[in-house]
């Protein structure tokens, strides 16, 4: 069954107008908007109760934060010198949405203006209606960054530097984007993105025959899949983690995974395999070992459960020029979820990073 199909209206957020911020759920400090991308081809399957209450337009969510004073732009560190004004767009993974505080919060303290963006159909962007998730071409979301990157320059008419980053299917997004899009980014930073196929090349070669002659008769046909909730476990407040999550937005099985949403994604591991040619420069963070289990154990809580982190190090040299990548020990997934001392190496190896190749990302400790 479809993770939305049981949830209420209640559950899904207000839609915002055009150029407004509302308060967001993740409380002071936190507003969102709504990047309304046009009328939504799924609005048809609308009630009339959804359509009065949340419009028609196919909808990404926007989120920002802003210390709360810093709605009156006090002096920052350092007060001798001006630094660039610095942006940092941050895009989640699959069946996720925007919940990290804490990265937000990193990235305030560095000087940088932080947004993170809910792609279309997901989190502060889904609607009840829609298939969660759900994309039969990555370049569709070539929409929702531009119009994001948009809504940035308007709310920070002087920004100098967009800084994109991307969690798992976030990053293979992003890095997709940034390789399209040369001169819209000044660096990249990619958590545990997911460039290979589980299981290997040998794997995605063998699957994407299947999956495209699927996804061209019925890309919304759902892909058989063990149902299992390790990654969730490690992450959730309510079993091994330490994080509050939106049932619906972030459910404890994941979104169900669709034909043509399969055969995008084996298209852009294809992409990333065949060699990209991303001109700025490219943080790649990852756990140092992957756990491999038929059922969950405390290993999940160190290590990464969902990709091959050997095979993610060796197809990120081929995203770019100038690619930095650092294996974080007892890492998760999602190396900004983990247990505190690998979250705080992975901040240190940023904040080393942004020394170096993104200038206007420097701070004390």
């Amino acid at each position: 069954m479809d993770q939305v199909s049981a949830a209420t209206m209640t559950d899904y957020a207000p839609t915002v107008p055009a150029g407004q911020w509302r308060d967001d759920v993740l409380g002071s400090g936190y507003t969102y908007t709504h990047l309304h991308l046009g009328e939504d081809p799924d609005a048809g399957h609308a009630s009339a109760a959804e359509r009065e209450r949340y419009g028609t337009d196919l909808v990404a969510g926007l989120v920002r934060y802003r210390r709360d004073a810093e709605w009156f732009e006090f002096p920052r560190w350092p007060f001798a010198r001006r630094r660039p004004r610095t942006a940092v767009l941050y895009i989640h993974g699959w069946s996720d949405y925007f919940y990290n505080t804490e990265i937000a919060e990193f990235f305030d303290g560095l000087g940088a203006r932080f947004y993170a963006l809910d792609l279309r159909r997901y989190g502060r962007g889904l609607r009840p209606w829609q298939n969660a998730g759900f994309t039969d071409r990555l370049q569709e979301y070539d929409g929702d960054i531009g119009a994001a990157i948009t809504a940035i320059r308007t709310d920070v008419p002087d920004v100098e530097r967009i800084i994109l980053a991307g969690h798992s299917t976030g990053g293979l997004v992003a890095s997709l984007w940034a390789d399209r899009h040369p001169g819209e980014i000044h660096a990249l930073i990619l958590n545990s993105p997911w460039l290979e196929t589980q299981g290997s090349w040998v794997v995605r070669l063998a699957a994407t025959g299947i999956m495209e002659r699927v996804a061209r008769r019925r890309p919304r046909a759902i892909v058989p899949l063990p149902e299992v909730d390790y990654y969730w476990q490690s992450l959730s407040n309510q079993a091994f983690g330490a994080w509050d999550l939106h049932p619906l937005w972030r459910p404890r099985y994941a979104f169900d995974v669709r034909a043509g949403w399969m055969a995008a994604i084996l298209e852009g591991h294809g992409k990333v395999a065949a060699g990209l040619s991303i001109e700025v420069p490219v943080l790649v963070l990852t756990s140092d070992h992957t756990v491999i289990s038929t059922h969950f154990t405390l290993e999940h809580l160190s290590g990464d459960t969902v990709i091959n982190v050997d095979d993610t190090r060796l197809r990120a040299l081929k995203l770019g020029h100038n690619v930095n990548i650092v294996k974080i020990p007892g890492a998760t997934h999602d190396v900004f979820t983990s247990k505190p001392e690998p979250r705080r190496q992975a901040f240190t190896a940023i904040r080393s990073w942004a020394t170096g190749y993104a200038s206007g990302l420097s701070a004390p400790e």
